[in-house]
């Protein structure tokens, strides 16, 4: 078969999953679970995966929900990524029941083009994207070692090529100080919520001196039992956030510096814990990025020029971007006055314009396998373009 064959098959084999592929991200959205926790989605997903031919691993790096599923047996590999983690109290309101179901109806309908071409298709499950970066775990166990290049595509408000995602840490705060009677005995208590007041508006002085595109911001999760009793315990969650890892180490002194400062203003004392997980910048592979904007322009959708600084967050999918070319797009489900991790979106990711976003992710990455499995230089300016960077 011609590559344009190739990519008329692979649609066509979306659209025969088509109320298959639905019924998976409708059944995910209506039982979210969070990072680590996602024992249906991955049965789900993984069942749907075996049932059409895939040799489908378990509990691969060490996470229960993450999972394995191949077709074909010889080189080049092709990674589809699928995330499946919802957020607390709100759901699918990032819309990770599409990026999954996309992902394995983009598997499904590739197998042509291994049949056709050789090389592997996988389709990896990466839990707990949202707050714990599973894909680092992943990573620094191997699983993605031999894999030539991965994608994943994520709903949105535009359809997009490439996205910037920053580097990203998390901190946990914890003030400790003395309770007493706030009315009897103010005097000789020590305020551990006055410490952590002081420290954010410590925060919210520094983030006039920070670069661009930076960003921090936390929420306190304990600031005391009674309104008459000097809290003796204060707890708070940051994260910090910067377009490199260098800006980020040296952010990171500066927001610690603010929690310092509170603890010897106040008298309490701070305790502190940095994440062990690193969410990395995302290194967008402008090659791969182009084959798959003709594709998804193919199918009727205007893609926005390439532009980095659009809809930048954090995304674990940035630590695999720096040791695989990889490309993490978008496509737009729902208008751009409508807010990621909002209620209104996670009413989008199971609607009739979430479907419809579901199936052009599938048939553009399919058709984007197509690129890489039917013509070896494609694959190969890929690779040299990642390897320009990395020199």
């Amino acid at each position: 078969m011609t590559k344009a064959e190739l990519k008329a098959e692979v649609s066509r084999q979306v659209e025969q999953q088509c109320q298959e592929l639905i019924e998976l991200s409708l059944k995910i959205h209506a039982n979210p679970e969070l990072g680590f926790k996602e024992e249906k989605a991955s049965d789900w997903l993984t069942g749907y995966l075996a049932r059409n031919g895939f040799q489908v691993e378990n509990g691969i790096g060490g996470l229960t929900t993450a999972f394995k599923a191949a077709y074909g047996i010889s080189k080049p590999v092709i990674a589809l990524l699928g995330e499946y983690d919802a957020l607390p109290e709100i759901g699918h309101a990032c819309g990770h029941n599409i990026i999954a179901a996309s992902a394995v109806g983009a598997g499904v309908a590739s197998k042509c083009v291994v049949d056709n071409c050789g090389g592997t298709v996988v389709v990896f499950g990466t839990p707990a994207e949202e707050l714990f970066g599973g894909k680092v775990f992943m990573l620094r166990e191997g699983v993605f070692d031999g894999v030539d290049t991965a994608m994943i595509i994520h709903p949105g408000v535009r359809n997009a090529a490439t996205t910037e995602a920053l580097a990203c840490i998390g901190l946990e705060i914890e003030f400790f100080g003395k309770a007493v009677h706030a009315a009897a005995y103010p005097e000789q208590g020590v305020n551990a919520l006055e410490a952590m007041i002081l420290a954010f508006n410590a925060v919210n002085s520094l983030r006039q001196h920070i670069k661009d595109r930076a960003r921090i911001h936390g929420i306190i999760t304990h600031g005391g039992e009674a309104a008459n009793v000097v809290p003796a315990y204060s707890a708070a969650t940051f994260l910090v956030r910067a377009t490199d890892n260098a800006y980020l180490d040296e952010l990171k002194q500066k927001v610690l510096n603010c929690f310092e400062g509170a603890a010897l203003a106040t008298g309490a004392r701070l305790d502190y814990r940095w994440s062990e997980i690193i969410y990395a910048p995302m290194k967008n592979n402008l090659v791969l990025a182009q084959l798959f904007a003709q594709n998804l322009e193919s199918l009727g959708r205007r893609v926005e020029p390439f532009e980095p600084h659009f809809d930048f967050g954090s995304t674990d999918m940035g630590n695999v971007s720096q040791v695989i070319p990889a490309i993490h797009p978008s496509v737009a489900i729902v208008s751009p006055d409508v807010l990621l991790h909002s209620a209104d979106f996670a009413v989008a990711a199971a609607s009739e314009s979430g479907h419809k976003g579901l199936l052009d992710a599938a048939k553009a990455l399919a058709m984007t396998v197509v690129d890489l499995l039917s013509e070896p230089q494609a694959l190969a300016r890929v690779k040299d373009e990642f390897s320009g960077q990395t020199s």
